[in-house]
């Protein structure tokens, strides 16, 4: 049983930080990334498909986004898509592409988008506690069922400390390397 209860406090951090990651790729940096619209769906036959399962995107220059479709009729709802996420990117079409320019970001654009990854880091930071907070109880409810010594539940929640503080290290790292993302001219 103690097993399986670090096996989901494990699972439940390593959900946490994957979707931190996710969420981060979604910061604009001022260079062309693919997969800031990976969480974009478009409205297709009457069902929300992802953007990326309608079309190809691709990245032909360095401060350019070209959205293929598969199907060109679907290209004036890739482009509402993009307006409405308001991601701050306006798009334009030559016929079978989106292209999307991705233009430089001011220093005061790269100041909200630091601060906007701070709070993404944050809320992934929260989640894991969250789980360690879930972990422990379950923790403690099991050593009285059982009737662990609480000097052995102790030393499992310091394990517990011990995973936190290695997913949030990782959290951490993820900071550092956005930062540096986005501050690159």
């Amino acid at each position: 049983m103690l097993k399986t209860i670090f096996d989901n406090i494990k699972t439940g951090m390593e959900k946490a930080v994957e979707h931190t990651k996710t969420e981060l790729k979604k910061v604009r940096t001022g260079r062309a990334n693919p997969e800031m619209f990976n969480s974009l769906f478009v409205d297709y036959y009457g069902s929300k498909t992802p953007l990326n399962q309608v079309s190809s995107i691709s990245t032909p220059e360095a401060r350019l986004i070209s959205i293929t479709p598969y199907e060109k009729q679907i290209i004036p709802i890739i482009e509402k898509t993009i307006i409405e996420s308001n991601m701050g990117y306006t798009p334009s079409n030559n016929g079978t592409s989106v292209l999307i320019p991705i233009p430089a970001l001011s220093q005061e654009r790269r100041s909200e988008m630091i601060k906007y990854s701070h709070q993404i880091i944050e809320e992934g930071k929260i989640s894991i506690r969250s789980v360690r907070r879930d972990g422990i109880h379950q923790l403690h409810l099991f050593g009285k069922e059982e009737k662990i010594s609480e000097d052995l539940i102790k030393d499992n929640e310091s394990l517990i400390q011990v995973e936190t503080d290695k997913f949030t290290t990782i959290l951490d790292t993820l900071q550092t390397e956005k930062e540096n993302e986005v501050l690159e001219i």
